[in-house]
């Protein structure tokens, strides 16, 4: 699977630039200026073991520049923008690889002016600006620059204004999270034909990423979760050591990213190709949490409106199953929800898996079980990109504690209940881009979660296997 992009990253790296100078408040001072610094390549603590890179987003959000070692200065009164690029000696060419020639850089990253890194002081000299607006306190003294006299220096602004433009996503953004997607979900496929009794869960990684390879993503979003039976309900277990059983269900929560902007998927499967009863009944609950926040996600909805959705919609089931006794208000009221699902219902997603702009100044958390983990606090704006991943839990640690509670275990049939203390957990996620359309979203996520396919597929898959 390979794409060709139209928007190159030049080129959405200058509309992030716009977008940002439209936004900069130089409070006052005409000729202040931004600094930024990209990140270098690290190491595994006191060794020469180098880590992959990965530039910072903040920066990579407004340059483009996938390479270490580079710095940036941007004047937001003439939407100038400096480039400095690190001076490479002859050694990196011979352990590192050919080093770019200043016009190739020009052609790459289009920078108004582009400099060596060596030049970053008398630019900056030169510009005098009486104010600097930088992207953390050790900014300026990372790069080995010192600021004018009497110079000011904000070290917050940048944060801030660059948190407001990430939260709506740009064409070329879009662009790069459809392809993401896109073979995030054939690969999660490709797991789904693997998963069988025997098999381990490390397996199943190596299998997702050398799909993921084969499409060209090399880079995780974050540390993915591959957890059969009871590791299931652990959040975010990232051991990945046990071999599946027959009767256990598997969840996978991965995702590669493409060019920075990366993919959150989950999904959950029965091991041996065919839900139980009760796990169906479990799965088919969450599947209707999903699907009644999905449709219900659009401009001007609150996100903590649509978590609660997805806690009624969780109860209803629960009750229509047995498991928990009262009314919907009454079970809500006393928090039973958060036993069974104990996280927040998303996040926002781009650059960052968990992308910044949840929380607005001044909005603080609910303080209330479960939802006090919600990452976003909002109301939904078109073009805002987020995740929805609605789960149902059986966590001993939780149901334990509320089956011995004086108030909670009045809403808990404990004769059911406490069977499936093993049970694991289920979650179903997809990648969503609210927009202006009828559905008032777009579902980046292409992979099968209905509960027929999920089965044909394990079935096909292992008249294939034999």
């Amino acid at each position: 699977m390979q794409t060709t992009l139209k928007i190159s990253a030049a080129a959405m790296a200058a509309t992030h630039r716009e977008r940002f100078y439209s936004m900069f408040d130089t409070k006052g001072a005409d000729d202040a200026i931004v600094v930024l610094r990209g990140a270098s390549v690290e190491h595994r603590y006191d060794t020469d073991f180098e880590l992959p890179f990965r530039q910072e987003s903040r920066f990579w959000y407004l340059t483009g520049v996938s390479e270490p070692d580079y710095s940036a200065i941007f004047v937001p009164k003439t939407g100038e923008f400096h480039l400095f690029a690190p001076k490479r000696e002859t050694s990196y060419a011979v352990w590192n690889g050919r080093i770019r020639s200043q016009e190739e850089i020009q052609e790459l990253y289009r920078p108004d002016v582009l400099h060596n890194s060596d030049a970053l002081q008398s630019v900056l000299d030169d510009l005098a600006p009486t104010r600097i607006f930088a992207g953390a306190e050790e900014e300026l003294s990372a790069l080995g620059v010192v600021a004018p006299e009497g110079c000011a220096i904000d070290h917050r602004s940048v944060v801030d204004i660059l948190t407001l433009c990430r939260l709506h996503k740009t064409d070329g953004e879009l662009e790069r999270m459809r392809f993401a997607n896109q073979a995030n979900s054939a690969a999660h496929e490709a797991v789904l034909r693997s998963v069988r009794p025997g098999a381990w869960e490390y397996q199943m990684k190596g299998v997702l990423e050398g799909t993921l390879m084969q499409h060209g993503l090399q880079f995780p979003a974050y540390n993915g979760i591959y957890a059969s039976g009871t590791n299931s309900a652990i959040l975010h277990y990232v051991v990945n050591h046990q071999e599946m059983s027959d009767g256990e269900l598997f969840l996978i929560d991965s995702g590669y990213e493409f060019e920075g902007y990366g993919a959150d998927l989950t999904r959950t499967w029965p091991v041996n190709g065919v839900f139980s009863d009760v796990q169906r009944e479990m799965y088919s609950i969450v599947l209707e949490m999903q699907k009644n926040t999905i449709d219900a996600t659009r401009p001007g909805v609150k996100m903590e409106d649509l978590h609660w959705l997805a806690c009624r919609t969780l109860l209803e089931g629960l009750l229509d199953g047995g498991y928990v006794k009262g009314s919907v208000d009454d079970l809500m009221a006393q928090n039973i929800f958060a036993l069974f699902f104990p996280h927040g219902l998303g996040h926002f997603i781009g650059l960052d898996v968990h992308d910044p702009g949840g929380y607005p100044k001044g909005v603080d958390r609910i303080d209330r079980p479960g939802v006090r983990f919600l990452r976003i606090r909002r109301e939904m704006e078109s073009g805002m990109a987020l995740t929805i991943e609605p789960g149902l839990y059986m966590i001993p640690a939780l149901l334990g504690p509320a089956f011995e509670d004086p108030i909670q275990s009045g809403f808990l049939n404990r004769s059911k209940l406490e069977p499936l203390l093993h049970f694991g957990g289920i979650r179903i996620e997809d990648n969503l881009v609210v927009n202006d359309s009828e559905s008032g979203h777009e579902n980046l996520t292409s992979l099968v979660k209905e509960i027929d396919e999920i089965e044909a597929i394990m079935k096909d898959a292992k008249g294939v296997r034999g």
